[in-house]
């Protein structure tokens, strides 16, 4: 059976009480459930650079181990060449073993070189790391209060919720299908959620300009949808809110 005009506006309306109910459930709750979402992807990120501050101080670590490995092997080849300098026949001879004990003498430099700048490096990332660690212990820390801080407000509410998103769904039903896209749509271009609101001081409760008097002797005749030339909500009259009550208790 096809709706009135009259019928679809107090279905519209009675939809938009329970919406507006959920909506302020919801913002007792406030930014806590994003809270919570950030400081997960904040400690997940802590994790993943102190693995990778691990990692680094590892790789340093094993670098000082092959550069200090490769100075005693300088040492000992120096130490070889040495002893054959004793034992040269000529001048092409000394001079190979004096080359070749410059350059083991240069690659012991550019070790020792390179052991400081590691050692330096892992100063600096040991710093990091441990700043880093406090960050994730506190992060952790404040997970947790938010964490227990939602659950108790989720506790509370959550059945009414609950209650209320059933109660949404059956009204939602006797709305036909065009009807209701358009009133999602209201429904997210506004912040309060508001898409169906009433005449208030012969102005729009959604933004509060003012409604000419023709259209509000139109809008309380209830004969057709009518939208707020202002802000484009759906207008209904101050007769809903007050039948609504009666048929309701909302």
């Amino acid at each position: 059976m096809e709706q009135t005009v009259e019928q679809k506006l107090k279905a519209l309306w009675f939809l938009q009480t329970i919406h507006t109910k959920i909506d302020k459930i919801r913002q007792v709750r406030g930014e806590l459930p994003i809270e919570v979402s950030d400081l997960e992807d904040e400690i997940a990120g802590l994790e993943t650079r102190i693995e990778k501050i691990r990692t680094d101080l590892d790789d340093l670590e094993d670098s000082i181990v092959k550069r200090k490995n490769m100075i005693k092997e300088s040492h000992i080849a120096i130490k070889k060449y040495e002893g054959q300098l004793n034992e040269v026949k000529n001048n092409r001879e000394y001079d190979a073993l004096s080359k070749e004990i410059e350059i083991q003498g240069l690659e012991i430099q550019v070790c020792e070189k390179r052991i400081k700048e590691a050692e330096f490096e892992i100063r600096n990332k040991t710093d990091n790391y441990d700043t880093t660690v406090k960050s994730l212990d506190y992060a952790k820390s404040e997970l947790v209060g938010k964490k227990d801080e939602l659950e108790t407000i989720t506790s509370e509410t959550q059945i009414e919720e609950d209650d209320l998103m059933k109660k949404a769904d059956k009204a939602q039903d006797v709305i036909e299908e065009r009807l209701f896209k358009v009133y999602n749509k209201l429904r997210v271009s506004f912040k309060n959620g508001l898409a169906v609101v009433s005449i208030d001081r012969d102005s729009c409760s959604g933004c509060h300009n003012k409604i000419p008097a023709q259209l509000q002797s139109e809008i309380r005749q209830r004969k057709k949808l009518i939208i707020c030339e202002h802000c484009g909500r759906l207008l209904v009259d101050e007769g809903v809110l007050l039948e609504n009550e009666q048929e309701h208790g909302a």
